[in-house]
């Protein structure tokens, strides 16, 4: 990830991303529309096994991570990823079309993690839910 080198330096950020959904055609919509408002996928996986092979790999800056992953728990997953050491500066995102007080009563306890709705995934919002400008 680029960052600014001082408060006036206008460089904007450009993250890299893995998106992990059991949903092929979601996961599609999602590259593109991501991809044309700046972001980088860097990778997409259907599972939570290679999601974490994804992110191991690719180190990205973000991660999203549907909570439901079919018979997996996108929580659970979010959780593995936030405690490997490959991912110790990765940011995880969870997306659903549920709405945020569900998935927040779905999550292990203790875990937090910024959500950002499916129908209101953009560069924008995800850079909203990690902290950076939009």
């Amino acid at each position: 990830m680029r960052r600014p080198t001082s408060a006036c330096d206008s460089v904007e950020v450009r993250l890299s991303c893995v998106i992990v959904d059991d949903n092929l055609d979601f996961l599609e919509a999602a590259r593109r529309l991501l991809e044309g408002q700046g972001i980088e996928v860097v990778a997409v996986a259907t599972s939570g096994a290679e999601g974490i092979r994804q992110v191991a790999a690719s180190r990205p800056d973000v991660v999203l991570v549907d909570v439901n992953l079919g018979e997996e728990s996108g929580g659970d997953l979010a959780r593995r990823i936030a405690d490997s050491s490959d991912a110790s500066s990765t940011r995880i995102v969870l997306i659903s079309t549920l709405t945020e007080a569900d998935v927040v009563a779905m999550l292990p306890e203790g875990a937090t993690f910024p959500f950002v709705a499916k129908s209101d995934l953009s560069a924008s919002a995800i850079r909203a839910a990690i902290g950076l400008p939009p």
